[in-house]
């Protein structure tokens, strides 16, 4: 018969499960798994927090709800975490964040508009010539990006 270890986590540390302990000491949270420690990372470092946590889970050390219970964040949060870490691995947690692209109203695009503008063409009919939505248009106007050229009157 197999005899199990009893675990004998440091004092101070918070039970996670019966073999994963967590400690946190001086700005670092250390996690345990029977007595020895696994892992170790800043207190404020999230991506390591929620790496950690999901491959915990992913290799079946925890259920979610224990890190749900144990660490007080959210069951989305968690869910979250582990789908990142199932799709994209270790390295999806410290990728670049996808940022958006490029606007509709890019800068040779607001040229062309200016200049349509500046030869007296209408808002509207400038913003259908070049394939932008009206309010979009109307829009970069209002806050100053393209300037209405207002007609003389005689």
């Amino acid at each position: 018969m197999v005899q199990r270890q009893l675990p004998m986590f440091p004092e101070g540390s918070t039970e996670v499960t019966h073999d994963l302990a967590v400690e946190k000491r001086d700005g670092r949270v250390t996690y345990f798994y029977g007595t020895l420690p696994v892992f170790t990372h800043d207190a404020n470092d999230d991506a390591s927090f929620k790496m950690i946590t999901a491959q915990f889970y992913t290799n079946g050390y925890v259920k979610q709800m224990d890190i749900v219970r144990a660490f007080g964040v959210t069951p989305i949060s968690v869910k979250r975490a582990v789908k990142l870490y199932q799709e994209k691995g270790v390295q999806g947690f410290y990728a670049e964040k996808k940022t958006r692209g490029a606007a509709v109203l890019t800068d040779d695009v607001l040229l062309n508009a200016q200049q349509l503008l500046n030869e007296g063409q209408e808002p509207c009919d400038v913003a259908d010539q070049l394939g932008i939505k009206r309010d979009t248009f109307n829009k970069s106007i209002r806050a100053g990006r393209l300037h209405k050229i207002k007609k003389k009157k005689h």
